[in-house]
Protein backbone atom coordinates (compact mmCIF):
# COMPACT_ATOMS: atom_id res chain seq x y z
CA UNK A 1 0.00 0.00 0.00
CA UNK A 2 1.47 3.43 -1.20
CA UNK A 3 0.84 6.25 1.09
CA UNK A 4 1.41 9.89 0.98
CA UNK A 5 1.13 11.52 4.19
CA UNK A 6 0.53 15.43 3.39
CA UNK A 7 1.93 17.71 6.66
CA UNK A 8 0.86 20.95 6.72
CA UNK A 9 3.85 22.19 9.13
CA UNK A 10 7.18 21.07 8.45
CA UNK A 11 8.92 18.25 8.06
CA UNK A 12 11.62 17.59 9.64
CA UNK A 13 14.28 14.34 11.21
CA UNK A 14 14.22 13.88 14.59
CA UNK A 15 17.84 15.17 14.93
CA UNK A 16 16.82 18.55 13.17
CA UNK A 17 14.08 18.91 16.28
CA UNK A 18 15.04 22.02 18.09
CA UNK A 19 16.73 21.52 20.99
CA UNK A 20 14.26 23.76 23.31
CA UNK A 21 11.02 21.47 22.79
CA UNK A 22 13.26 18.37 23.83
CA UNK A 23 13.58 20.18 27.33
CA UNK A 24 10.94 18.45 30.28
CA UNK A 25 9.92 21.65 30.51
CA UNK A 26 7.79 22.43 27.67
CA UNK A 27 7.03 26.04 28.60
CA UNK A 28 10.90 27.06 28.00
CA UNK A 29 9.69 26.60 24.46
CA UNK A 30 6.23 28.09 24.10
CA UNK A 31 7.22 30.91 25.50
CA UNK A 32 9.81 31.27 22.84
CA UNK A 33 8.50 33.22 19.87
CA UNK A 34 11.12 31.88 17.50
CA UNK A 35 10.81 28.29 18.69
CA UNK A 36 6.89 28.45 17.98
CA UNK A 37 7.24 30.16 15.13
CA UNK A 38 7.16 27.25 12.78
CA UNK A 39 5.61 24.50 15.22
CA UNK A 40 2.41 25.87 16.61
CA UNK A 41 -0.18 27.11 14.43
CA UNK A 42 0.21 31.12 14.40
CA UNK A 43 -3.67 32.89 14.95
CA UNK A 44 -5.64 30.10 16.43
CA UNK A 45 -7.99 31.23 19.09
CA UNK A 46 -10.77 29.99 21.51
CA UNK A 47 -13.31 31.43 23.83
CA UNK A 48 -12.65 28.89 26.98
CA UNK A 49 -16.41 29.76 28.22
CA UNK A 50 -19.10 32.19 27.87
CA UNK A 51 -17.77 34.41 30.10
CA UNK A 52 -14.47 35.09 27.81
CA UNK A 53 -12.85 36.66 25.16
CA UNK A 54 -10.68 34.89 22.46
CA UNK A 55 -7.44 33.90 23.76
CA UNK A 56 -4.42 31.60 21.65
CA UNK A 57 -5.06 28.42 21.53
CA UNK A 58 -1.89 25.95 21.08
CA UNK A 59 -1.95 23.13 18.81
CA UNK A 60 0.93 21.26 17.39
CA UNK A 61 1.91 21.76 13.56
CA UNK A 62 4.48 20.16 11.69
CA UNK A 63 5.83 15.97 11.89
CA UNK A 64 4.67 14.81 15.09
CA UNK A 65 1.74 17.30 15.81
CA UNK A 66 0.51 18.02 19.04
CA UNK A 67 3.39 15.49 20.52
CA UNK A 68 6.01 17.85 19.52
CA UNK A 69 4.68 20.77 21.28
CA UNK A 70 2.63 19.23 24.25
CA UNK A 71 3.18 18.69 28.22
CA UNK A 72 4.97 15.15 27.46
CA UNK A 73 2.07 13.23 29.27
CA UNK A 74 1.83 9.55 28.89
CA UNK A 75 -1.23 8.71 31.09
CA UNK A 76 -3.74 6.55 29.69
CA UNK A 77 -7.44 6.88 30.39
CA UNK A 78 -9.60 4.57 33.05
CA UNK A 79 -10.75 1.19 31.28
CA UNK A 80 -14.64 3.21 32.40
CA UNK A 81 -14.29 5.04 29.51
CA UNK A 82 -14.27 2.81 27.12
CA UNK A 83 -16.75 0.54 28.65
CA UNK A 84 -18.87 3.69 28.21
CA UNK A 85 -17.73 4.35 24.76
CA UNK A 86 -18.50 0.49 23.79
CA UNK A 87 -22.19 1.12 25.48
CA UNK A 88 -22.36 4.64 23.35
CA UNK A 89 -22.68 1.98 20.09
CA UNK A 90 -18.75 2.54 19.94
CA UNK A 91 -18.69 -1.29 18.71
CA UNK A 92 -14.99 -2.76 18.22
CA UNK A 93 -13.38 -0.07 21.23
CA UNK A 94 -14.09 -1.74 24.48
CA UNK A 95 -11.51 -1.92 27.02
CA UNK A 96 -10.43 -5.70 26.08
CA UNK A 97 -10.22 -4.06 22.52
CA UNK A 98 -8.11 -0.88 23.73
CA UNK A 99 -5.80 -2.37 26.14
CA UNK A 100 -3.78 -4.72 23.61
CA UNK A 101 -3.28 -1.23 21.74
CA UNK A 102 -2.13 0.84 24.72
CA UNK A 103 0.23 -2.09 25.23
CA UNK A 104 1.73 -2.60 22.20
CA UNK A 105 2.46 1.50 22.00
CA UNK A 106 4.51 1.69 24.75
CA UNK A 107 8.29 0.68 26.56
CA UNK A 108 7.11 0.98 30.03
CA UNK A 109 9.98 0.73 31.93
CA UNK A 110 8.92 -0.09 34.99
CA UNK A 111 5.69 -1.69 34.57
CA UNK A 112 6.30 -3.39 31.14
CA UNK A 113 5.95 -6.83 32.31
CA UNK A 114 2.45 -6.64 33.71
CA UNK A 115 -0.13 -8.06 31.60
CA UNK A 116 -1.60 -4.88 30.79
CA UNK A 117 1.39 -2.84 29.85
CA UNK A 118 3.92 -3.04 27.17
CA UNK A 119 7.96 -3.20 26.62
CA UNK A 120 9.77 -2.61 23.51
CA UNK A 121 7.27 -0.19 21.95
CA UNK A 122 8.01 2.81 20.46
CA UNK A 123 6.58 5.02 22.97
CA UNK A 124 9.16 5.20 26.32
CA UNK A 125 6.84 5.83 29.59
CA UNK A 126 8.75 6.85 32.41
CA UNK A 127 8.24 7.88 35.73
CA UNK A 128 10.28 10.46 37.56
CA UNK A 129 11.56 8.95 40.96
CA UNK A 130 10.56 10.88 44.21
CA UNK A 131 14.40 11.97 44.84
CA UNK A 132 14.10 14.03 41.81
CA UNK A 133 10.63 15.29 42.22
CA UNK A 134 10.09 19.40 42.89
CA UNK A 135 8.26 21.08 46.27
CA UNK A 136 5.22 21.36 44.59
CA UNK A 137 5.11 17.40 43.69
CA UNK A 138 6.03 16.22 47.24
CA UNK A 139 3.33 18.68 48.64
CA UNK A 140 0.61 17.67 46.75
CA UNK A 141 1.81 13.74 47.31
CA UNK A 142 1.62 14.49 51.10
CA UNK A 143 -1.51 16.53 51.18
CA UNK A 144 -3.40 14.10 48.89
CA UNK A 145 -2.28 11.15 51.18
CA UNK A 146 -3.21 13.43 54.33
CA UNK A 147 -6.79 13.60 53.12
CA UNK A 148 -7.01 10.55 52.96
CA UNK A 149 -6.39 9.37 49.13
CA UNK A 150 -4.77 6.42 48.23
CA UNK A 151 -1.18 6.00 46.98
CA UNK A 152 -1.70 4.24 42.72
CA UNK A 153 2.19 4.08 41.92
CA UNK A 154 0.73 2.69 38.40
CA UNK A 155 -2.20 5.51 37.58
CA UNK A 156 -1.69 3.06 33.76
CA UNK A 157 -3.43 -0.06 35.82
CA UNK A 158 -6.97 -0.10 34.45
CA UNK A 159 -8.51 0.91 37.25
CA UNK A 160 -6.03 3.26 38.69
CA UNK A 161 -7.37 5.71 41.18
CA UNK A 162 -5.67 8.27 43.81
CA UNK A 163 -1.70 9.92 44.12
CA UNK A 164 0.20 8.66 41.40
CA UNK A 165 3.48 9.41 39.70
CA UNK A 166 2.53 11.37 35.96
CA UNK A 167 4.61 9.12 33.73
CA UNK A 168 5.68 10.52 30.53
CA UNK A 169 6.73 10.09 27.11
CA UNK A 170 10.67 10.89 27.44
CA UNK A 171 13.72 8.97 27.21
CA UNK A 172 17.11 10.22 29.26
CA UNK A 173 15.07 13.61 29.74
CA UNK A 174 14.55 14.40 26.62
CA UNK A 175 10.60 14.59 24.58
CA UNK A 176 10.03 11.88 22.33
CA UNK A 177 7.41 12.41 19.92
CA UNK A 178 5.44 10.10 17.77
CA UNK A 179 7.78 11.83 14.72
CA UNK A 180 10.71 10.31 16.92
CA UNK A 181 8.62 6.95 17.46
CA UNK A 182 7.01 6.59 14.08
CA UNK A 183 7.71 8.22 11.31
CA UNK A 184 12.22 8.32 11.71
CA UNK A 185 12.04 4.75 11.08
CA UNK A 186 9.57 4.52 8.72
CA UNK A 187 10.96 7.00 6.64
CA UNK A 188 13.35 4.04 5.11
CA UNK A 189 10.13 2.77 3.58
CA UNK A 190 9.59 2.76 -0.25
CA UNK A 191 6.06 2.97 -0.21
CA UNK A 192 5.81 5.99 2.25
CA UNK A 193 6.44 9.68 1.10
CA UNK A 194 5.75 12.67 3.13
CA UNK A 195 5.30 16.27 1.81
CA UNK A 196 5.78 18.80 4.45
CA UNK A 197 4.38 22.63 4.28
CA UNK A 198 1.37 20.93 2.24
CA UNK A 199 -2.07 22.47 3.64
CA UNK A 200 -5.23 20.41 2.67
CA UNK A 201 -7.90 22.59 1.36
CA UNK A 202 -10.57 19.89 1.37
CA UNK A 203 -11.15 16.75 0.30
CA UNK A 204 -12.45 15.40 -3.37
CA UNK A 205 -15.52 13.77 -3.41
CA UNK A 206 -17.19 12.12 -6.14
CA UNK A 207 -20.34 10.14 -6.50
CA UNK A 208 -20.62 9.52 -3.03
CA UNK A 209 -16.47 8.46 -2.89
CA UNK A 210 -12.98 10.37 -1.52
CA UNK A 211 -11.41 10.59 -4.51
CA UNK A 212 -8.31 12.78 -3.42
CA UNK A 213 -7.74 16.25 -2.24
CA UNK A 214 -7.07 19.43 -2.82
CA UNK A 215 -3.93 20.49 -1.35
CA UNK A 216 -1.93 23.99 -1.12
CA UNK A 217 1.60 24.52 -1.12
CA UNK A 218 4.02 26.93 -2.18
CA UNK A 219 1.47 29.18 -3.06
CA UNK A 220 -0.06 26.82 -5.46
CA UNK A 221 -3.23 24.68 -5.38
CA UNK A 222 -2.49 20.99 -6.47
CA UNK A 223 -4.41 18.06 -6.56
CA UNK A 224 -3.24 14.79 -4.93
CA UNK A 225 -5.46 11.28 -5.73
CA UNK A 226 -5.90 8.18 -3.86
CA UNK A 227 -7.79 5.31 -3.32
CA UNK A 228 -8.37 6.49 0.34
CA UNK A 229 -7.98 9.64 2.36
CA UNK A 230 -7.25 9.53 5.86
CA UNK A 231 -7.75 12.85 8.29
CA UNK A 232 -5.51 13.10 10.94
CA UNK A 233 -5.58 16.69 11.11
CA UNK A 234 -6.62 17.25 15.32
CA UNK A 235 -9.53 18.19 16.39
CA UNK A 236 -9.52 21.48 15.27
CA UNK A 237 -8.46 21.32 11.74
CA UNK A 238 -10.17 18.00 10.78
CA UNK A 239 -13.51 19.36 11.43
CA UNK A 240 -12.47 22.16 9.15
CA UNK A 241 -11.38 19.93 6.36
CA UNK A 242 -14.22 18.30 6.53
CA UNK A 243 -16.34 21.84 6.48
CA UNK A 244 -14.88 23.06 3.59
CA UNK A 245 -14.76 19.79 1.63
CA UNK A 246 -19.09 19.96 2.32
CA UNK A 247 -19.73 17.50 4.68
CA UNK A 248 -20.85 19.50 7.73
CA UNK A 249 -24.42 21.16 9.27
CA UNK A 250 -26.30 22.23 5.98
CA UNK A 251 -27.56 25.28 6.89
CA UNK A 252 -23.54 26.12 8.07
CA UNK A 253 -22.42 25.06 4.77
CA UNK A 254 -25.24 26.74 2.82
CA UNK A 255 -24.63 30.18 4.83
CA UNK A 256 -20.68 29.99 3.37
CA UNK A 257 -22.05 29.33 -0.08
CA UNK A 258 -20.54 25.69 -0.02
CA UNK A 259 -22.08 23.15 -1.11
CA UNK A 260 -23.39 20.20 0.55
CA UNK A 261 -22.49 16.88 0.15
CA UNK A 262 -23.60 14.80 3.84
CA UNK A 263 -24.83 16.64 6.26
CA UNK A 264 -23.96 15.33 9.44
CA UNK A 265 -22.78 17.56 12.69
CA UNK A 266 -18.74 17.96 11.90
CA UNK A 267 -17.20 20.72 14.25
CA UNK A 268 -20.50 20.06 17.17
CA UNK A 269 -19.29 18.65 20.48
CA UNK A 270 -16.03 19.84 21.08
CA UNK A 271 -15.07 18.90 24.85
CA UNK A 272 -11.93 20.09 26.87
CA UNK A 273 -11.01 19.47 30.26
CA UNK A 274 -11.62 22.92 32.47
CA UNK A 275 -8.56 23.82 34.37
CA UNK A 276 -8.55 26.64 37.47
CA UNK A 277 -4.71 27.18 39.03
CA UNK A 278 -4.53 27.84 42.77
CA UNK A 279 -0.76 30.00 42.88
CA UNK A 280 1.70 28.70 45.18
CA UNK A 281 4.29 31.18 46.62
CA UNK A 282 7.75 28.92 47.07
CA UNK A 283 10.66 29.74 49.11
CA UNK A 284 13.69 29.75 48.54
CA UNK A 285 14.91 26.40 49.51
CA UNK A 286 11.64 24.94 47.26
CA UNK A 287 11.94 27.28 44.21
CA UNK A 288 13.09 25.53 40.75
CA UNK A 289 16.85 25.23 40.21
CA UNK A 290 16.93 25.30 36.26
CA UNK A 291 14.59 26.22 33.74
CA UNK A 292 14.71 22.46 32.37
CA UNK A 293 13.20 21.01 36.32
CA UNK A 294 10.17 18.86 34.98
CA UNK A 295 7.06 20.83 35.39
CA UNK A 296 4.93 18.50 36.85
CA UNK A 297 5.57 14.56 38.08
CA UNK A 298 2.64 13.80 40.35
CA UNK A 299 -1.34 13.95 39.32
CA UNK A 300 -4.30 12.99 41.79
CA UNK A 301 -7.13 11.03 40.29
CA UNK A 302 -10.30 10.93 42.46
CA UNK A 303 -14.03 10.86 42.44
CA UNK A 304 -15.75 14.34 43.22
CA UNK A 305 -18.29 14.56 46.15
CA UNK A 306 -20.82 16.69 43.46
CA UNK A 307 -24.35 15.11 43.42
CA UNK A 308 -23.31 14.58 39.21
CA UNK A 309 -20.07 12.90 40.33
CA UNK A 310 -19.31 10.22 38.24
CA UNK A 311 -15.95 7.70 38.79
CA UNK A 312 -12.40 9.27 38.48
CA UNK A 313 -14.39 12.88 37.53
CA UNK A 314 -11.29 15.03 38.99
CA UNK A 315 -7.82 15.52 38.45
CA UNK A 316 -5.14 17.47 40.37
CA UNK A 317 -1.86 18.15 39.31
CA UNK A 318 1.20 19.65 40.67
CA UNK A 319 2.90 22.77 38.81
CA UNK A 320 6.30 22.74 39.96
CA UNK A 321 6.42 26.54 37.79
CA UNK A 322 3.75 28.20 37.36
CA UNK A 323 3.92 30.41 34.41
CA UNK A 324 0.77 32.36 34.53
CA UNK A 325 1.77 32.88 38.22
CA UNK A 326 4.55 33.76 37.91
CA UNK A 327 3.87 36.77 35.43
CA UNK A 328 1.46 38.39 37.90
CA UNK A 329 3.32 37.99 41.27
CA UNK A 330 6.34 39.84 42.28
CA UNK A 331 8.17 37.25 44.34
CA UNK A 332 11.86 36.41 44.63
CA UNK A 333 11.73 32.69 44.23
CA UNK A 334 8.88 32.36 41.55
CA UNK A 335 5.34 30.56 41.79
CA UNK A 336 4.24 26.65 41.48
CA UNK A 337 0.59 25.81 41.60
CA UNK A 338 -2.10 23.49 42.19
CA UNK A 339 -4.23 23.19 38.90
CA UNK A 340 -7.45 21.58 39.72
CA UNK A 341 -9.41 19.73 36.64
CA UNK A 342 -13.31 18.53 36.26
CA UNK A 343 -11.74 15.10 34.60
CA UNK A 344 -15.07 14.05 32.63
CA UNK A 345 -17.50 16.58 31.80
CA UNK A 346 -20.80 17.11 29.55
CA UNK A 347 -20.39 20.90 28.20
CA UNK A 348 -20.06 20.93 24.36
CA UNK A 349 -18.52 23.60 22.21
CA UNK A 350 -18.19 23.73 18.45
CA UNK A 351 -15.35 24.38 15.85
CA UNK A 352 -16.49 26.57 12.59
CA UNK A 353 -15.42 27.86 10.00
CA UNK A 354 -14.66 31.83 9.95
CA UNK A 355 -13.70 31.87 6.20
CA UNK A 356 -13.74 29.00 3.20
CA UNK A 357 -10.06 29.92 2.89
CA UNK A 358 -8.11 27.52 4.19
CA UNK A 359 -5.09 29.78 5.57
CA UNK A 360 -7.73 31.16 7.88
CA UNK A 361 -8.25 29.79 11.34
CA UNK A 362 -11.58 28.17 12.42
CA UNK A 363 -13.37 29.90 15.33
CA UNK A 364 -13.20 27.62 18.05
CA UNK A 365 -15.85 28.15 21.14
CA UNK A 366 -15.42 25.97 23.94
CA UNK A 367 -18.12 26.75 26.15
CA UNK A 368 -16.49 24.62 29.29
CA UNK A 369 -18.51 25.04 32.14
CA UNK A 370 -21.98 25.77 30.69
CA UNK A 371 -23.43 22.74 31.58
CA UNK A 372 -24.53 22.97 35.38
CA UNK A 373 -23.02 19.60 36.09
CA UNK A 374 -20.27 20.39 35.00
CA UNK A 375 -20.06 23.80 37.05
CA UNK A 376 -21.44 22.10 40.36
CA UNK A 377 -18.47 19.64 40.28
CA UNK A 378 -15.96 22.49 39.75
CA UNK A 379 -17.36 24.60 42.70
CA UNK A 380 -16.90 21.49 45.35
CA UNK A 381 -14.00 20.87 43.94
CA UNK A 382 -12.44 24.18 43.85
CA UNK A 383 -13.34 24.36 47.42
CA UNK A 384 -11.91 20.68 48.32
CA UNK A 385 -8.55 21.83 46.39
CA UNK A 386 -8.16 25.00 48.91
CA UNK A 387 -8.98 23.22 52.24
CA UNK A 388 -6.44 20.96 50.61
CA UNK A 389 -3.74 23.69 49.88
CA UNK A 390 -4.26 25.14 52.95
CA UNK A 391 -2.25 21.99 55.03
CA UNK A 392 0.94 21.89 56.43
CA UNK A 393 2.38 20.43 53.17
CA UNK A 394 1.78 23.38 51.24
CA UNK A 395 2.70 25.83 54.38
CA UNK A 396 5.99 24.35 54.37
CA UNK A 397 7.31 25.37 50.92
CA UNK A 398 5.53 28.83 50.73
CA UNK A 399 7.02 32.22 51.28
CA UNK A 400 4.15 33.61 52.21
CA UNK A 401 -0.04 32.47 52.23
CA UNK A 402 -1.49 31.03 49.25
CA UNK A 403 -4.26 33.32 50.42
CA UNK A 404 -2.03 36.39 49.33
CA UNK A 405 -1.81 35.41 45.92
CA UNK A 406 -5.47 34.24 45.46
CA UNK A 407 -7.57 36.86 46.95
CA UNK A 408 -9.70 36.64 43.96
CA UNK A 409 -10.60 33.43 44.64
CA UNK A 410 -10.74 33.45 48.70
CA UNK A 411 -13.17 36.19 48.44
CA UNK A 412 -15.61 34.40 46.76
CA UNK A 413 -14.97 30.57 47.71
CA UNK A 414 -17.82 30.76 49.86
CA UNK A 415 -20.84 32.02 47.48
CA UNK A 416 -21.73 29.96 44.98
CA UNK A 417 -23.12 32.70 42.41
CA UNK A 418 -19.54 34.17 43.22
CA UNK A 419 -17.97 31.28 42.91
CA UNK A 420 -19.29 30.54 39.45
CA UNK A 421 -18.78 33.85 37.96
CA UNK A 422 -15.43 33.62 38.80
CA UNK A 423 -14.64 30.05 37.61
CA UNK A 424 -16.49 31.07 34.15
CA UNK A 425 -14.38 34.24 33.94
CA UNK A 426 -10.60 32.32 35.12
CA UNK A 427 -11.17 29.31 34.08
CA UNK A 428 -8.37 27.81 31.32
CA UNK A 429 -8.16 24.73 28.99
CA UNK A 430 -5.94 21.90 29.27
CA UNK A 431 -5.41 21.53 25.49
CA UNK A 432 -7.03 18.39 25.58
CA UNK A 433 -9.82 19.18 23.10
CA UNK A 434 -11.62 16.33 21.67
CA UNK A 435 -14.86 14.86 19.85
CA UNK A 436 -15.26 17.39 16.95
CA UNK A 437 -15.96 14.22 14.60
CA UNK A 438 -17.85 12.12 17.24
CA UNK A 439 -17.47 8.18 16.52
CA UNK A 440 -21.13 6.61 17.10
CA UNK A 441 -23.68 4.10 15.99
CA UNK A 442 -24.56 5.47 12.32
CA UNK A 443 -28.50 5.70 13.77
CA UNK A 444 -27.30 8.43 16.26
CA UNK A 445 -27.78 11.74 15.36
CA UNK A 446 -24.49 13.28 16.75
CA UNK A 447 -22.09 10.65 15.41
CA UNK A 448 -20.14 11.35 12.42
CA UNK A 449 -18.11 8.43 11.93
CA UNK A 450 -19.00 5.05 12.50
CA UNK A 451 -16.86 2.83 14.42
CA UNK A 452 -14.50 1.91 11.92
CA UNK A 453 -13.92 5.71 11.71
CA UNK A 454 -15.89 5.91 8.42
CA UNK A 455 -17.29 9.38 7.37
CA UNK A 456 -20.89 8.50 7.00
CA UNK A 457 -21.97 8.43 3.68
CA UNK A 458 -18.88 8.90 1.99
CA UNK A 459 -16.73 6.01 0.64
CA UNK A 460 -13.25 5.94 1.06
CA UNK A 461 -12.79 8.70 3.97
CA UNK A 462 -11.59 7.97 7.37
CA UNK A 463 -11.13 10.12 9.91
CA UNK A 464 -8.16 8.94 12.76
CA UNK A 465 -7.81 11.37 15.46
CA UNK A 466 -9.08 13.16 19.04
CA UNK A 467 -11.89 14.38 16.98
CA UNK A 468 -13.56 11.14 16.94
CA UNK A 469 -13.63 10.43 20.66
CA UNK A 470 -17.45 10.67 21.55
CA UNK A 471 -15.97 12.20 24.61
CA UNK A 472 -12.88 13.62 26.46
CA UNK A 473 -11.70 10.83 28.02
CA UNK A 474 -10.54 11.25 32.06
CA UNK A 475 -6.50 11.82 30.88
CA UNK A 476 -4.75 13.74 29.21
CA UNK A 477 -5.86 12.61 25.20
CA UNK A 478 -1.90 12.32 24.07
CA UNK A 479 -1.83 8.31 24.88
CA UNK A 480 -5.10 7.86 23.47
CA UNK A 481 -4.71 9.59 20.03
CA UNK A 482 -2.09 7.37 19.82
CA UNK A 483 -3.50 4.15 20.56
CA UNK A 484 -6.72 5.16 18.07
CA UNK A 485 -3.91 5.41 15.79
CA UNK A 486 -2.29 1.96 16.38
CA UNK A 487 -5.68 0.30 16.89
CA UNK A 488 -7.19 1.73 13.13
CA UNK A 489 -3.64 1.31 11.64
CA UNK A 490 -4.26 -2.47 11.73
CA UNK A 491 -8.27 -2.14 11.20
CA UNK A 492 -7.47 0.00 7.77
CA UNK A 493 -5.32 -2.83 5.88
Amino acid sequence: MKVLLLEAGPDYRSKDMPEVWRSPNPMRALLDPAATADLIWQGLTATRTDKQAPAPFWRGRGVGGSSAVNGQIAIRPPMLDFAEWAAAGCAGWAPEDVLPYFAKLEDDEEFGEEPYHGRGGPIPIYRTPQSEWGAVDHALHRAALAAGLPWAPDVNAPDATGVSPYPINSRNGRRVSTNDAYLEGGRRLPTLTIRGDSLVDRVLISGGRAVGVAVVSGGASTTEYADRVVLSAGTIHSPAILLRSGVGPADELRGLGIDVVADLPVGRGLQDHPVIALAIPLNERSAVTSPDDRHTNVCVRYTSDSPFAQENDVMITAGNQNVLAMEIADLAFGAGAFHLWANQVHSRGSVTLASTDPTVQPLVHERMLADERDLARMRGATRQLVELASGDAVGEITSTSIEHLNKALFAVVDDDAELDDHLLRTAFDAQHPTSTCRMGAPSDPDTVVDPACRVLGIDGLHVVDASIFPTVPRANTNLAAIMVGELMADRLV
